[in-house]
């Protein structure tokens, strides 16, 4: 059977002038203590009824009640079995409830003397979730609530109620209650009037109720002791954790991803954000939150730091900031009638309820990595305690060597991969330079010692070998050529000399001068697509121009079957450049390849298996010589036998149509000069 009704509730609904009180266990074991020994030390025969919730409870008490039953043939022990408790009348008379009745959340004691009464009636209270979490659940920080009276009318209520529970269990015993219900119900034997009200027996209510005060107090100072050690546990604990997170991770996202989300849910707050910036930052991006549910979130904002007086006394103190009332502060204040700043900090108060705040630099030996900002979003502010601000501080300490670690990994990454580019560079350049070295200069060898050794050889045929041995020889210088160009202008060892002139000149001039270098060997046909006066001009290194021109187009000869065709054309590009694009029919480029043919010593059939010569550095020397007047260059391609185009812009430069007719007279003298010089060379 089951009786969910609680005691304690029945007999306040009895006596509605009774108002419960909160006791610890420790406080009910002093009080059921005296009570019990004042049972031992009189000379009554007491009605004694006790109630220990569980069996494991009775065990430690149960000599006591041996030596009680002792004194009177009326004691009831009631417990919910666990092991070996059961109705029994060896003793005293035990009765074994089922663990589903209220009685199991209650602690009884009922005393009824002819001299005195007295009662203990209480129900044990729930410790709440987030109590239980922080505090050592010991069981002398259990709590319960109820009466301890010595008042003979409450005392025999309570009585009452536990009998008719005793009689439900135990419906064999009904004789010996109605028993003692004649005994102990009826009025005190006169001579209990003659007893002074003063006496320990009838009023023992001073020294027991000063007893338990002591102990309450005593109690309620371990209870804010373990209180303050788990607290302080935690901490520890949410500390260690942190640092165990973000040591395990060299990504810099990971780690402040991880601080935030740790931090915000250890401390329990509304908002906390990390923002990376530098002293110097006037605004800085929300990358980084952590919220509570239903606060609004501010990730991705731009944090305005400009005139802010709490950056600015962060930065240089170099210590955590706290605001308790953002409402009252003079730096928020001050902060409001900034402009702009102040315009932020207003949005943030009353549209992101920012309350309370709390701001925290991250540094490492005296250099700023970034922001962390806690943030009280309810209506009440709140007081930033000191040691929450001395965690917040160890965590960003511990955040800042993080973040350098990780920054120095990457770092070194980085340092790995130049190395690692620099040693396939230094490959291909021995690769590259030992061909295109060895192969002149064995013809060289080839035709110079045939005439030394030939000197009755036909004059037409020494023609050949002087002609095959010079142009190797230029084959050469063109190679060293490079090199130093190259070197030049990653150097910025290059002078450059800027002049007005027409691309259409320039592009004329390129392509004479690649057709004089492929005169002797099938070419494809080059078109010039440019219409000189629809262009307008440009400020720029002609000769320079004219060499990105030429390069362009002896990459697209050199890649073009002679029946290909290579096409020149020049548009306006947004009004401040000039768009020049090289396209072919020839071999293509892979869509991978579209960046990496602009590096050194790029080979697509590699070094020594290409069909085409060169020495992989004019597209590189083509990069360089834009970039340096602040022009772009790229290349596109459907895929490999489908043709290509490179692209480059070139600074326009606008002037009255005076100066653009002297500076077309300019360009073609300019221009007339360098072709008669590459005649003469030639």
């Amino acid at each position: 059977m089951s009786n969910l009704n609680s005691v304690v509730e029945q007999l306040l609904e009895s006596c509605t002038n009774l108002r419960p009180q909160m006791y610890f266990k420790s406080s009910l074991t002093a009080l059921s203590h005296a009570m019990e020994d004042l049972v031992l030390n009189d000379s009554d025969t007491p009605l004694v009824i006790a109630s220990f919730q569980r069996e494991r409870f009775y065990r430690q008490e149960a000599h006591r009640y041996r030596r009680i039953a002792h004194k009177s043939k009326h004691v009831y022990v009631l417990a919910a079995p666990e092991t070996d408790f059961s109705n029994s009348s060896e003793n005293y008379e035990t009765i074994a409830f089922e663990p589903t009745d209220t009685l199991a959340q209650e602690w009884h004691l009922v005393i009824i003397a002819q001299q005195y009464a007295s009662c203990l009636i209480c129900r044990e209270k729930t410790i709440p979730l987030t109590e239980q979490k922080d505090v050592s659940t010991m069981d002398t920080n259990r709590r319960f609530e109820g009466v301890w009276t010595f008042d003979r009318t409450v005392t025999l209520k309570a009585a009452e109620i536990l009998l008719n529970r005793i009689a439900v269990y135990r419906p064999e015993l009904t004789a010996k209650i109605n028993q003692a219900r004649q005994l102990y119900f009826s009025s005190p034997i006169e001579t209990s009037k003659k007893l002074q009200l003063d006496s320990p027996l009838t009023n023992p209510d001073p020294f027991v109720q000063r007893l338990v005060t002591y102990l309450q107090a005593g109690q309620y100072k371990l209870l804010k002791a373990n209180k303050s050690l788990a607290a302080k546990q935690q901490k520890e604990k949410l500390l260690n954790s942190v640092n165990d997170a973000v040591r395990r991770s060299l990504d810099t996202k990971q780690i402040l991803k991880v601080a935030v989300q740790k931090l915000g849910e250890g401390l329990g707050v509304c908002r906390c954000i990390i923002y990376r910036c530098y002293e110097n930052d006037s605004v800085a991006t929300v990358d980084y939150e952590f919220t509570s549910p239903g606060i609004k979130s501010v990730r991705g904002m731009k944090w305005q730091l400009a005139n802010n007086p709490l950056f600015e006394e962060a930065v240089a103190s170099t210590e955590t900031i706290s605001v308790d009332n953002t409402l009252e502060d003079e730096r928020v204040n001050e902060i409001i009638k900034a402009k702009g700043t102040g315009e932020f900090f207003q949005n943030l108060i009353q549209n992101y309820s920012l309350f309370s705040l709390l701001l925290v630099p991250i540094f490492y030996h005296g250099r700023l990595l970034g922001v962390m900002e806690l943030h009280h979003c309810e209506t009440k502010p709140i007081a930033w305690k000191p040691d929450d601000v001395a965690l917040v501080d160890a965590i960003a300490t511990q955040v800042g060597v993080a973040l350098i670690q990780a920054e120095a990994y990457a770092d070194l990454e980085d340092l790995n991969e130049q190395l690692e580019a620099l040693d396939r560079t230094r490959s291909n350049l021995v690769a590259i330079v030992g061909h295109e070295l060895r192969t002149p200069l064995s013809t060289i060898q080839v035709c110079l010692e045939s005439l030394a050794s030939e000197p009755d050889m036909p004059p037409e045929l020494s023609q050949v070998m002087l002609d095959t041995a010079l142009s190797d020889a230029e084959r050469m210088r063109n190679l060293v050529q490079d090199f130093l160009t190259l070197s030049r202008l990653e150097g910025g060892g290059v002078e450059w000399n800027l002049e007005t002139l027409s691309i259409s000149e320039c592009i004329d001039l390129a392509i004479s001068n690649v057709k004089a270098r492929h005169q002797e060997g099938g070419m494809p046909q080059i078109t010039n697509l440019t219409t000189p006066k629809d262009l307008p001009l440009v400020q720029i290194d002609g000769e320079w121009l004219v060499e990105v021109l030429a390069k362009l187009l002896d990459n697209a000869c050199k890649f073009t079957q002679a029946d290909g065709e290579i096409a020149i054309a020049v548009k306006t590009n947004g009004g401040k450049n000039l768009e020049v694009t090289v396209s072919d029919t020839g071999r293509g480029i892979e869509t991978n390849s579209l960046e990496t043919v602009f590096d050194r010593f790029y080979q697509e059939e590699g070094a020594l298996r290409r069909s085409a010569g060169g020495t992989g550095l004019g597209l590189a020397i083509c990069r360089q010589i834009v970039k340096n007047w602040g022009g772009k260059i790229w290349a596109e391609s459907p895929g490999k036998d489908l043709g290509s185009k490179f692209h480059f812009t070139i600074p326009i430069k606008a002037k009255s149509n005076k100066s653009q007719q002297s500076a077309q007279t300019s360009t073609k003298s300019t221009t007339s000069k360098k072709k008669s010089n590459k005649k003469k060379k030639n």
